[in-house]
């Protein structure tokens, strides 16, 4: 029987799954008050670091202390959504029975991918955010791992992308997943020391590693299968738009979450 644990990041308090699929993991916790959950500042981790790389510090607790055959991660507002049919939205939420005949299909299972339609994946964090955060990371892969760079120069120009650093994956490629990641993370922190970037624009290592995860896998060529997801919560699609189009268009970058 296949151990299925799929991590919620949290940083609140907040309706979680009923499922024991998910486990619900305060990021952050080494920085902040306790909220019940298993926290992310326990056995081997970087806790601390959950201002600047977001749920990646989650991706790490569960990459150093959990065991498991797949292991996933999504996020306390937004969900892979399953086939059940309910105005409930947590009963939308993708169960454990339905991950286990995916996985006899296919390997890895991800969001559908977001598209950008009138720009690439490379100018769009261009016009959002601070380019040379990328750019540094793509320079770090081009010295660490120059075989992934055609994978590279081909998913920075597409027009859409596996967002989120949503994903479940057998124990084994999520092993060398993050090796690879967390070694271009880390060395890209090295570069960004003495950074003086705002709150929102600090969190640009979880931003670089969703476009990071296309290039590994274009370049190993797995396989997967796409999941729509699910918002807990309304999103503000006006402004997000609008913000978008501003970005791409007035050069006015992003300064919050939507």
């Amino acid at each position: 029987m296949k151990n299925i644990k799929v991590i919620v990041a949290a940083h609140k308090k907040y309706q979680m799954p009923k499922d024991k699929m998910y486990l619900p993991l305060q990021v952050g916790a080494k920085l902040n008050k306790e909220i019940g959950y298993q926290k992310d500042s326990e056995g081997k981790n970087i806790s601390n670091k959950n201002p600047y790389f977001c749920e990646l510090t989650g991706l790490y607790w569960a990459w150093q202390n959990l065991d498991a055959d797949y292991i996933g991660l999504v996020h306390y507002r937004r969900y892979f959504k399953g086939k059940t049919k309910s105005k409930d939205k947590f009963e939308q939420i993708l169960k454990q029975e339905e991950v286990k005949k995916l996985l006899d299909q296919d390997t890895i299972i991800l969001p559908k991918k977001r598209r950008y339609y009138i720009e690439t994946i490379y100018n769009h964090y261009k016009h959002t955010m601070h380019i040379e955060t990328l750019d540094e990371a793509i320079k770090i892969i081009d010295q660490k791992y120059p075989e992934f760079m055609p994978s590279v120069n081909k998913i920075m120009k597409r027009r859409s992308m596996h967002a989120f650093n949503m994903f479940i994956m057998p124990k084994k490629y999520f092993d060398e997943y993050c090796t690879w990641l967390f070694a271009i993370l880390f060395e890209l922190e090295k570069k960004f020391k003495n950074v003086n970037y705002d709150a929102f624009h600090s969190r640009f290592y979880g931003r670089v590693s969703e476009r990071l995860l296309d290039v590994w896998l274009d370049y190993h060529n797995y396989k997967y299968q796409e999941l729509p997801f699910i918002y807990m919560e309304k999103i503000n699609w006006g402004k997000k738009i609008i913000s978008f189009l501003k970005a791409k268009f007035l050069g006015e970058k992003y300064n919050k979450s939507f």
